[in-house]
Formats: C-alpha cells, structure tokens, sequence
C-alpha cells in the first residue's frame, strides 16, 4: 500500500478482495476445497493444485478465486463480515494516561520482543531513536494508541501484519509516514498512531509474516477462567 505522507485525508477504504489474507481466511477456502474432494467434485489433482494456490494467495480476492466454481462459494458474499475500522479510537475507550512511556534523548530506546501492549504508549525522541515493535507482542486491548513525537529524532513502529493500523499526525520540516492496513477479522487489534514529526521522522507500518492471534482468543480464555473459577468453589 502507499504510504499516506504528513497530514493527508484517510483514503478510501479498501475493498475486501483487496484486503490481506488472514490464516483464517485460507484455512475457510482449505476447509471447502476439502469438501468439495469428498463430495467428488474436484479430483486429487485438482484439489492439490488449488490448496498450494490458497497457500501462496496474498489478498481475500485471490482466495475467492479458487472456489467461485463450487456452490460453497456462493452461499454468502465475502463483504458481509467486514466492518471498515474508524480513523479514530473509540470515546471513552483510551484513557488519557499513558500506560508506559519510551523516551530517547540523545539515545536509543526500544520496545520489542514478547510484551504486555497497554491501550496507550507515549515515544519520545528527542536527538535520538525509539523503536515500537509489536509483531511479538501480547494484545490484551483491541484498540492501542501510540503518540509518536520525534524532535531531530526518529520513531520507527512496526505491528503485525493480521491487524489494523491508522495515523493521524504530520511533520514540520519533518516526515510522518503511517501505511494503513486493514484486518478482515472484526476482533483483531486496531493500532491507532498519532503524533508529530519535527525536523525528525515518524513511521508505523506493518512487519511481514509477523501474524497475532491473542486477541482472537482474549475473550475466549477469560471465559475459561471465570468458569473454572465457579467450578472450584
């Protein structure tokens, strides 16, 4: 996708054949081309030939393609699932506090690795460098925000592939750079980047072949532990 530079109005939201594929989204088309097998509407070729196409497909729309000739494919339109994600967070839903701040003066800062993302991260770089990095990280919020402020300084964010990304900011004598990105699962995190870019460089784009997965089980788990829990008493 192109990058959306300084303060530049959000574009038009994708189509859903354009949007990225989720493992999700290809372990569906799997699950019918195997049906599809037993029923004996495909032969072994045919289904081998096209399970290696849905694993090499990039985009929702490439997908589509390998069961448009099967009745499967046609039972409900793929658009009807998708939610287009807000360009801001939700009132209320972010509290004002910054759960961690990062600061770098005359330094460098990071963030990466296996960790805990709040719903609100501050970066500072003043003459220096942080790094955000959460295609590792553990999303225990659907919605984070980072605020970004680089002076003569440089943040560089980088986020799952399988998530939302927004930005609102810009950049004096500066560069703020944010490549949006759209999940098609509707409980996948939304990271919202906002900030300023003076004299210095802010960029949040996604890490590819870094997926997340612990927000798609988030709910589920805590449901587990409330029952066990009434279970013990």
């Amino acid at each position: 996708m192109d990058l959306q530079k300084h303060a530049q109005p959000e574009s038009a939201a994708p189509t859903v054949a354009e949007l990225r594929a989720s493992d999700a989204d290809r372990d569906r088309i799997a699950d019918i081309l195997r049906d599809a097998l037993a029923e004996g509407r495909l032969t072994a070729d045919e289904h081998a030939e096209r399970v290696e196409g849905v694993l090499n497909a990039k985009t929702v729309g490439e997908l589509e393609v390998f069961i448009q000739d099967l009745p499967a494919g046609h039972q409900r339109p793929a658009s009807a699932a998708y939610t287009p994600v807000p360009p801001r967070p939700t009132p209320g839903a972010i509290p004002t506090e910054a759960d961690a701040n990062v600061v770098a003066v005359f330094s460098s800062a990071m963030r990466r690795g296996r960790w805990r993302a709040g719903r609100r991260l501050h970066a500072y770089a003043v003459f220096g460098t942080v790094e955000i990095d959460l295609s590792e990280a553990i999303f225990e919020y659907q919605q984070v925000v980072i605020k970004a402020i680089a002076v003569f300084g440089d943040v560089q964010i980088r986020v799952p592939e399988n998530v939302s990304l927004r930005g609102t900011g810009g950049g004096v004598l500066g560069n703020f750079e944010v490549s949006p990105l759209d999940s098609v699962d509707s409980e996948a995190p939304v990271v919202y980047v906002d900030g300023w870019a003076v004299l210095g460089n802010v960029e949040a784009r996604p890490r590819r072949g870094k997926l997340v997965a612990d927000i798609l089980d988030r709910v589920q788990h805590k449901v587990d532990r409330k029952l066990r829990k009434h279970l013990d008493r």
